[in-house]
């Protein structure tokens, strides 16, 4: 009889495992080490395939732009692979005075419009065009593509970045025989960075503003719940940032992040597949090592001030209503973060959570019901939301009060012993899952040494988990889940009347 192993199969047999591992054994596996600048390595050794993934963590998000150059974080995603001196032109010498030329300029312009009422509007105009010109000449030079080419034509994939409000992160994978390749290209783009095409992709990601959240009811609603939730903190603001900050970034804003920010004790490099940790320490010796030490920058001053009262606010949109109810909480180091994942799990969690079960599939008054533990961010205290979308003929009222009635539940009655074991079986699951592939484990092992100090809380937070009772979640629910510490925010059409849901 013809057998086949299911992918569920298998999966149960690797949650099994894991969890069947000592964080003994696991440790034979992991290598770490730390360059005499700083920067961190931690290498896991998986010969499954000749394959190995690389994670770069830069802990420069959001909340680190400067005021009134909210974007700046972001455009470093933009420009990550945009080359070096050596790589993306045809000719740096002649480029790098095209590029100074171009902020040459720049700076007469900017000098011009802060004249005020003294501004001569036929010298903007004449300066705007000579500036597009030396724009256009400089990226003349540019090679298109050629960073990333380089690594397609040595079988990468996955090369990628993102930018979130506590860190930005580079990801790529490639064969084993191709390493060093990754060690010189990487090392090189922090040793040499070039801002080529700054504007070209300052251009985008303005763009990328109009589309995800000026066009987007959801990024709207999204920003404008974290501009009311946040009066002080730089959590207020989104990752892609404000429209007028964009427009007004310039490449020597980049260049003081960069160094500021992009300094090896400020990072950590993840390595995870087919490799030899002694090889791989050469390398980073070879190549790293050449990065200058720099002191780790000055952390987020601003500390947000108690809420004291319940905030509230309504997007106007012709769109499909929602309504998201945040609650401040803790950040990621406190004795209760643990807690606030079992209380998503619980509320959240698929068909089995409480808000589908009660007002999607029982009530029938939502269309979806969800919930997040850490919004937007978990460095710095943030907020535990939950978003609703009314089902048709119904309102976000109707689904407010009975979203308030199930948390008032959960501060009344204790939760059962099966529902809390669900959860904490389906958030190591899903820790699990997120180590099943060689981009998974670098990405989770540079994440939880950066956040945390140590690897092993990736380990360990699963243990947190598990001591998580039913007091503890009633404890958590009535001590947070108060009106005085609440936001709501609405999107509702024109006029404050609710679009009916569907149309």
């Amino acid at each position: 009889m013809k057998r086949c192993v299911s992918r569920v199969f298998l999966f149960i047999c690797i949650l099994t495992s894991l969890a069947a591992q000592s964080l003994q054994e696991l440790e034979k596996k992991v290598s770490e080490f730390t360059l005499t600048n700083g920067l961190h390595f931690i290498v896991f050794e998986r010969h499954q395939s000749p394959v190995v993934s690389f994670h770069t963590y830069v802990a420069a998000g959001a909340v680190n732009d400067p005021g009134g150059e909210t974007g700046l974080a972001h455009m470093f995603e933009h420009m990550a692979f945009k080359g070096t001196e050596t790589i993306g032109t045809k000719n740096f010498a002649e480029e790098k005075k095209a590029l100074a030329e171009v902020e040459r300029i720049y700076d007469k312009l900017t000098a011009e419009r802060s004249k005020g009422f003294r501004m001569d509007p036929l010298k903007v105009r004449a300066l705007e065009k000579e500036l597009r010109a030396a724009i256009e000449k400089a990226n003349s030079f540019v090679k298109q593509n050629e960073y990333p080419r380089i690594f397609e034509e040595n079988g990468a994939v996955g090369l990628n970045a993102m930018t979130g409000e506590d860190a930005t992160q580079y990801m790529v994978s490639l064969p084993a025989n191709r390493i060093e390749l990754w060690f010189l290209l990487e090392s090189q783009r922090f040793l040499q960075p070039v801002f080529r095409e700054f504007y070209k992709e300052r251009d985008v990601v303005r763009e990328e503003r109009r589309m995800r959240v000026e066009s987007n009811p959801q990024g709207k609603l999204f920003e404008m719940l974290l501009a009311t939730a946040f009066a002080a903190h730089p959590y207020r603001n989104m990752p892609g940032g404000w429209a007028s900050d964009i427009e007004n970034l310039r490449v020597g804003d980049a260049q003081k992040f960069f160094k500021k920010y992009y300094v090896p004790v400020n990072m950590a490099i993840g390595i995870s597949g087919d490799v030899n940790p002694q090889e791989i320490r050469r390398l980073a010796e070879k190549y790293f090592s050449l990065l200058p030490s720099s002191p780790a920058p000055e952390g987020v001053r601003t500390v947000e001030p108690n809420q004291d009262g319940p905030k509230q606010a309504i997007v106007e949109f012709s769109s499909q209503p929602f309504v998201t109810i945040a609650y401040k909480r803790p950040d990621q180091l406190d004795k209760d973060d643990p807690v606030f994942d079992v209380l998503r799990g619980l509320l959240s969690s698929g068909r089995t959570g409480l808000l589908y079960k009660e007002l999607v599939r029982d009530k029938k008054i939502a269309l979806a019901a969800m919930a997040d533990a850490a919004t937007p961010g978990t460095r710095f205290p943030g907020l535990f939301v939950l978003f609703l979308v009314p089902s048709l003929g119904h309102t976000v009222e109707e689904n407010e009060a009975a979203c308030y009635g199930i948390l008032e539940r959960l501060k009344r009655e204790k939760v059962d012993a099966e529902s809390l074991r669900r959860v904490k079986t389906k958030i190591r699951a899903s820790v699990t899952r997120s180590l099943d592939s060689n981009p998974g484990i670098a990405a989770q092992l540079t994440y939880f040494y950066m956040n945390y100090g140590d690897w092993r809380k990736m380990i360990t937070g699963l243990d947190d988990i598990d001591k998580v009772t039913a007091d503890d979640v009633q404890r958590v629910a009535t001590k947070y889940f108060i009106e005085k510490n609440r936001t709501v925010v609405r999107l509702m059409t024109p006029q404050n009347q609710p679009l009916e849901a569907g149309k």
